[in-house]
């Protein structure tokens, strides 16, 4: 018998297999580094931050808006007017409802998020033509009802006097989540985040807007975000006010 082959020598039996590329991984969650808001409590203002912010929460009247005749910011006993800086984000593709996430500062989980019922070029143009004024209104709940304001589901939404529909509040959702996470280091500014992939460009882009707001509490039923120019409360009227209501 003759000596066994090795494989090295064997020629017409040896098959060299080719294997398919490797899939590229898929992309990774992205990574969520927010924080939860603080728990503290805000400082009284100065008299006349006070003053001023009486001034800026009396409501701009419009015949479509059922605005209360009384200022905002009017003490009831129990609930003192109080300023605080918030962020503010408007956010959604062009062609989708836009959205609003309130934060304590651009490094934190929103503090609310709020579906609006308004398209996002839509309210674009409405920003290019000049101020808006949005006005989100509620039923008042019974004096032994706890709820907060900004705890409400559901409000009736105005824009610029007219009625285009409701605004409804919920709980971040992971593409909300991702939004703020890539804008953590963004204070103010505006501009397009790449979307969904399976939609086509145009609508697959995801515009987003932020600017800080001065957040003015006048009582358990009013709340009004004036957004804030660059040069702070020197510069030029808000571009963008909402009001927080309940009639």
């Amino acid at each position: 018998m003759g000596e066994p082959r090795s494989a090295s020598s064997s020629q017409g039996s040896s098959t060299t297999t080719t294997l398919p590329p490797s899939p590229p991984p898929l992309p990774s969650p992205q990574k969520i580094s927010l924080v939860q808001p603080s728990q503290r409590k805000k400082h009284k203002p100065k008299v006349v931050r006070v003053f001023r912010s009486v001034f800026r929460s009396l409501p701009i009247i419009t015949p479509s808006c059922k605005f209360p005749s009384l200022p905002m910011g009017v003490p009831d006993g129990h609930h003192k007017n109080v300023n605080s800086k918030v962020s503010g984000t408007l956010f959604g593709y062009h062609k989708g409802r836009v959205s609003l996430s309130v934060q304590e500062n651009p490094r934190c989980f929103p503090s609310l998020v709020l579906e609006l019922s308004m398209q996002t070029n839509s309210l674009q143009k409405e920003m290019a033509a000049g101020m808006v004024r949005i006005a989100l209104e509620c039923e008042k709940r019974p004096e032994k009802d706890k709820t907060t304001l900004i705890e409400e589901p559901l409000w009736t939404m105005y824009c610029n006097g007219k009625k285009i529909g409701y605004g409804v509040r919920r709980e971040a959702k992971e593409e909300d989540l991702n939004v703020m996470e890539l804008l953590r280091a963004v204070s103010m500014g505006a501009g397009v985040l790449p979307g969904k992939p399976d939609v086509d460009e145009v609508d697959g882009e995801l515009v987003y807007m932020r600017a800080p707001f001065e957040h003015v509490v006048g009582s358990k039923d009013s709340e009004t975000l004036y957004m804030l120019s660059p040069e702070g409360n020197s510069g030029p009227g808000p571009e963008l006010t909402v009001f927080f209501v309940r009639i």
